[in-house]
């Protein structure tokens, strides 16, 4: 079986060595570049990240990769975005002011409420739930139970405008926030599923089996 080939945006704020291993694991090709026309080759293409939301925007508009991801998603490329990742795929950031994020699902990144002994950032392991009405068959988080542990490390969350684009959820102390998204090819967590143990694995063996269906679109 030929192994689906995949592209791990590098723009230098990326856990890349654990996530190509997860990959190499899940039985697919990674290639950890910031060409675009190897991303443009990929089959699919992951844009991971740690560290601040401007930085990273920053890095990404140094080597030029902003408009190759704009141009990647509009052409119908799956795109996945992990951690600070995904919330590069908003419209803007709310972290230290106001930053345009890549604008590929409408929505903004806000931060993690604190107060009533609740600590931000949140470290360490979380359950994730189907959004309302939502439906895992099909996706990255197939097979999957309601109530699964994650890993996160993170102080910001996404907001999508639509809430039909929420895949999953956890809860922060009294706070309901999205932790998965999907919409169309473009699918991100905030969780680092690489750093989950054998459940954060097998999202990524459910990208590999998508990829070779045909796509991560299952909607």
């Amino acid at each position: 079986m030929i192994a689906p080939t995949i592209a791990i945006v590098d723009y230098g704020l990326g856990n890349l060595f654990s996530i190509r291993r997860a990959c190499e694991w899940a039985g697919m090709s990674p290639r950890v570049t910031e060409d675009g026309g190897e991303m443009e080759r990929a089959e699919a293409v992951i844009l991971p990240g740690v560290g601040a939301f401007a930085d990273a925007m920053k890095a990404l508009e140094s080597r030029g990769l902003v408009s190759v991801l704009r141009d990647l998603a509009a052409a119908g490329k799956p795109l996945i975005g992990i951690c600070l990742g995904q919330q590069l795929l908003m419209s803007e950031s709310l972290e230290f002011g106001v930053h345009k994020g890549l604008g590929l699902i409408e929505g903004t990144v806000e931060r993690l409420p604190a107060g009533n002994g609740i600590k931000v950032p949140q470290v360490g392991w979380n359950k994730i739930a189907p959004s309302q009405g939502g439906d895992w068959r099909g996706g990255i988080l197939e097979g999957l139970a309601a109530g699964t542990y994650m890993y996160f490390v993170h102080s910001y969350y996404v907001r999508p405008s639509d809430p039909a684009a929420v895949l999953a959820s956890s809860r922060f102390g009294e706070h309901d926030f999205c932790s998965a998204l999907e919409k169309g090819n473009i699918t991100g967590c905030q969780f680092h599923p690489e750093k989950s143990g054998r459940d954060g694995l097998g999202v990524y063996r459910n990208i590999a089996r998508l990829l070779r269906q045909g796509g991560l679109d299952s909607k």
